[in-house]
């Protein structure tokens, strides 16, 4: 007994954290924190990294060895070792390898922004999920109150004034409402089961959250930080590397230098003479001087650029419409549910009691049941439709809540 009650104390803990419910934040946090994303982002940041490393390596030295017979004297030979170094004058080393770094800089921000996409596909998914429960128990208050409209109806038949045609038409209605919440738990499925792609959670069928979304941020302050967005500071990242692959590329004028030292061997057959051989050797850059490349550069940063400045307006854009959908939607979805939805009650009231009293037809009750849960679902796709505006408001403004 004693053993018995132990582990259902241990198990007491894990029952309750089974069934906690997940909420909007908890979904981004387990999304993000997938190993593969974080393979993903890794392998992308040190792939960048790499590329530093091999812009500020210096080229090999180079050994080389010569033996020289002179012509008519076999005897005589002259050999020599030479260990050949170049050097960069020029500081093309150092800025190709600050270049590097910028786009490991630009990698880095390419990551964040991809995280601020994956974070608004999460909550998409989740308020679908939430949308498609709250849609569910609509449907299933619609088809509970068939059990009332048949006590209804029964009482009429006995009293023999319901007819066999009303009895039929609520059978139809009845197999209505069960394809459609049949229809929605479908929906229902499929989205639970894009959630958990999402987000790896064991999880999704108890979700803790609104549809209805908060204020979204002032729009002033947004705009005044939209440069600080991952994909804007990636895109500056990248004109930054691109100017300094430029200002690389115009000093191709400067050639490298080539240093080489090494032992020299003098072998005549009667005398043997050693001593030290020196080399220098300097490109003449009369043909190359780097003109692809500076102009390649130059193309680089323009175009960058380009990108920016045209992201930078199209989210203006976007924000601003963004704000006044998120803004009038949420407002239109405060005042329907704060009218529409608080007189259903009353109109079922005055719909029951005129049928029961023989004031109106079947039909017209139905039709009261059917517009309840019409203006329900009306108010959650309004607050639906808020939802996914203020989503894709803090998707533009790299907020993932």
């Amino acid at each position: 007994m004693r053993f018995t009650l132990s582990v259902c104390l241990l198990a007491l803990p894990l029952a309750v954290w089974a069934q906690t419910p997940l909420t909007e934040t908890e979904a981004v946090r387990l999304g993000l924190a997938r190993t593969d994303l974080a393979d993903l982002e890794r392998g992308a940041v040190q792939a960048a990294e790499a590329d530093v490393l091999a812009a500020g390596l210096f080229p090999n030295p180079t050994l080389s060895y010569s033996r020289d017979s002179i012509k008519g004297s076999p005897d005589s030979v002259e050999q020599s070792w030479m260990l050949e170094q170049a050097f960069d004058v020029s500081g093309r080393r150092g800025l190709h390898r600050e270049a590097a770094s910028r786009r490991v800089a630009s990698v880095t921000a390419g990551n964040a922004a991809r995280q601020l996409e994956i974070a608004a596909q999460i909550r998409r998914s989740f308020h679908e999920v939430l949308f498609r429960q709250e849609t569910i128990r609509a449907a299933e208050t619609w088809t509970q109150r068939f059990a009332r409209v048949e006590g209804m109806v029964g009482k009429l038949a006995r009293a023999g004034e319901a007819s066999g045609y009303d009895r039929r038409r609520l059978a139809r209605e009845r197999q209505t409402a069960e394809a459609r919440l049949a229809a929605e738990r479908a929906e229902l499925d499929r989205s639970q089961a894009r959630l958990v792609a999402l987000t790896g959670a064991p999880d999704v069928t108890l979700l803790k959250g609104e549809l209805l979304p908060s204020a979204p941020a002032p729009l002033e302050t947004v705009l005044a930080s939209l440069d600080q967005r991952p994909d804007m500071q990636a895109l500056l990242r990248r004109a930054e590397a691109a100017d300094l692959e430029g200002r690389a590329a115009k000093r191709g004028g400067i050639p490298a230098v080539t240093v080489g030292i090494g032992p020299k061997y003098v072998d005549n057959g009667s005398t043997q003479d050693k001593g030290m051989a020196l080399s220098l050797s300097v490109p003449m850059p009369v043909f190359d001087r780097q003109q692809a490349g500076q102009q390649r550069a130059a193309a680089e940063a323009l175009q960058a650029r380009a990108e920016y400045r045209l992201a930078k307006q199209r989210a203006e854009g976007e924000l601003r419409g963004l704000y006044r959908q998120a803004e009038g939607l949420r407002t239109t979805a405060i005042d329907y549910r704060g009218h529409a939805i608080a007189a259903s009650p009353e109109l079922l009231r005055i719909a029951e009691a005129a049928y029961q009293g023989g004031e109106s037809s079947l039909l017209e009750l139905l039709d009261a049941y059917r517009g309840t849960l019409e203006t329900e679902t009306t108010a959650l796709e309004l607050e639906k439709r808020a939802r996914d505006a203020r989503i894709e408001y803090d998707l533009l403004t790299g907020s993932t809540e």
